[in-house]
């Protein structure tokens, strides 16, 4: 027994590493500020040239996928799938987007703006007036995200949003790595989990006394370790118990909704995550996007849900 404890501490120390490597502010901050300065010498240095029409046409026209440019290709697989659920926007909605890194879209290698920018080039190819604000902030915890619906332009806008996506709670659980990665245990993740589970009740009750009207989605976590620390059963114990816990708040309010996204990426056998091994990939944001939509019309009262999600 001692050297299984011995053991699990070891990984838990192999874990935090690995993630304070992805997550230290110092890093990122390095990492931005090298690519402002490669942007800045290249715009001293050239202009940009803008394609001309007869270029523009050639790849919009282009039949072979493989030869289309990442992000027309993604467009069109996410326009095959929204079909069956588009009598869900049969007339015009506003939504908002809050949360951490996966709002804002972090590991989109084509640059659109992750599930946001997937469902906005959607219902930009359907000509339908919807309109998605996107609010996320990389490194975005519950308690910071509780603090930024005081900002005045994010609050105005979910005034007059019908519908608040979320995604929240990942970094919090990053703070306790960074707080004990030198002696990682279950124990002070459980203990995060109360002071998470207020916060996140907190958010909901802003929201909702902002605009009473407007239905609010939390989107689950997903385990992006799988593939490294698999071996790790307390990992999956902390995310599963999180959320569990978030869900459960979802359901102590009438229109506050829960959507999973763990087994999208846990039954996949193709690779969904971006080159940081945490975030998720174009592939990975599509299928985020596809279960968005999904509940999107399974909660929606004045429709039905489409044939295709049954």
């Amino acid at each position: 027994m001692k050297k299984k404890k011995v053991w699990i501490s070891t990984s838990f120390v192999i874990l935090g590493c690995f993630l304070l490597y992805i997550y230290l502010p110092s890093f990122s901050e390095l990492k931005e500020e090298s690519v402002s300065v490669a942007s800045n010498v290249n715009e001293q240095d050239s202009q940009p040239v803008e394609p001309t029409i007869e270029e523009v046409e050639q790849q919009e026209t282009a039949t072979d996928i493989e030869d289309k440019p990442v992000a027309k290709t993604v467009k069109e697989k996410v326009r095959e799938m929204i079909e069956g659920a588009i009598t869900f926007f049969s007339h015009d909605k506003k939504m908002v987007s809050i949360g951490d890194s996966l709002t804002e879209g972090v590991g989109d290698e084509t640059e659109s703006g992750g599930y946001v920018g997937i469902l906005n080039h959607t219902f930009e190819d359907h000509s339908m007036n919807i309109s998605i604000e996107n609010f996320g902030k990389r490194g975005n915890r519950t308690d910071q995200l509780l603090k930024r619906l005081e900002n005045e332009e994010i609050s105005s806008a979910i005034k007059e949003a019908d519908i608040v996506l979320i995604t929240i709670g990942a970094n919090d659980i990053m703070k306790v790595v960074r707080s004990h990665y030198t002696n990682l245990n279950i124990e002070p993740f459980q203990e995060e989990k109360i002071r998470y589970i207020e916060r996140l009740t907190a958010i909901f009750h802003k929201i909702i006394d902002l605009n009473p009207d407007t239905q609010i989605f939390l989107i689950g976590f997903y385990n992006p370790f799988e593939r490294y620390f698999g071996d790790i059963e307390q990992l999956d114990m902390i995310l599963d118990d999180w959320n569990q816990a978030s869900e459960l708040v979802t359901e102590e309010f009438e229109n506050v909704y829960y959507i999973p996204t763990e087994d999208l990426f846990s039954t996949s056998t193709v690779n969904l995550l971006a080159d940081d091994n945490f975030h998720p990939n174009t592939s990975g944001y599509k299928l985020m996007a596809e279960r968005v939509l999904e509940y999107l019309s399974k909660y929606d009262e004045e429709t039905e849900l489409p044939e295709d999600f049954e």
